[in-house]
């Protein structure tokens, strides 16, 4: 899977909350966390489906998007990356910290609960 950035995160959750959508209305969504030019939105989009993050169709004669990296997935990957390499911890981060998140459901937290758990290549001892 590839990791998306920081800019690309922050499309992609205007994009797990509803899609498809334009790239006007990603924009608009994204316009406050990222504060950038449409252009901006516009070229991060095309590297995003070069790096197959996203796909795009034609619906109703208009160019919309869809997330293709999976939100659970994603955001553990993100999650294990901030526990390993900024706080040094050998051991997953405990998933109660994502509670009272806008962005996951209770399913999506015991989803993400267990693939924190069990992350591919750690040991089990």
């Amino acid at each position: 899977m590839s990791t998306p950035s920081v800019t690309e995160l922050s499309l992609l959750k205007v994009l797990w909350k509803q899609q498809p959508l334009s790239a006007r209305e990603i924009h608009e969504g994204a316009a406050d966390e990222l504060g950038w030019s449409f252009s901006s939105t516009r070229k991060t989009l095309e590297r995003m489906l070069e790096k197959h993050m996203l796909s795009q169709q034609s619906l109703h004669g208009m160019l919309v998007y869809r997330a293709e990296l999976d939100k659970v997935a994603t955001l553990a990957a993100f999650a294990r990356d901030f526990g390993r390499r900024v706080m040094e911890l050998d051991s997953p981060l405990p998933v109660n910290m994502f509670s009272g998140s806008k962005l996951v459901d209770q399913d999506e937290l015991a989803e993400l609960e267990q693939l924190l758990q069990d992350w591919p290549g750690d040991a089990k001892e």
